[in-house]
């Protein structure tokens, strides 16, 4: 029996995109993770960190904490809407091909 005859009839269906929203909101990289792409998931938390970091270091004394991590945020917001996008196009294609 060939890999994929002995996956028809086993797929299961991705989690709904705004459960993988919620999820990646709460725990920042777990969507990536939930979305089968955990490397994705930890270069984002990665890169989170380092901006986040970076901009903290580089920012002016007066500049709120908003500013201070505002390289971190952007990533964490880059990367809440990319693991809600991956997560959509994979119910898409699963209702395509199910």
């Amino acid at each position: 029996m060939t890999q994929a005859s002995s996956h028809v009839g086993n797929t299961k269906p991705p989690l709904s995109p705004y459960l993988v929203l919620a999820i990646a909101i709460v725990l920042p990289g777990f969507g990536q993770g939930i979305n089968n792409s955990p490397l994705r998931g930890l270069l984002m938390v990665c890169f989170m960190f380092i901006l986040g970091m970076v901009t903290y270091q580089m920012a002016a004394p007066n500049v709120s904490l908003i500013g201070h991590l505002a390289g971190g945020i952007f990533i964490y917001a880059f990367s809440v809407m990319d693991a809600y996008y991956w997560a959509k196009y994979r119910m898409v294609l699963f209702k395509r091909n199910g």
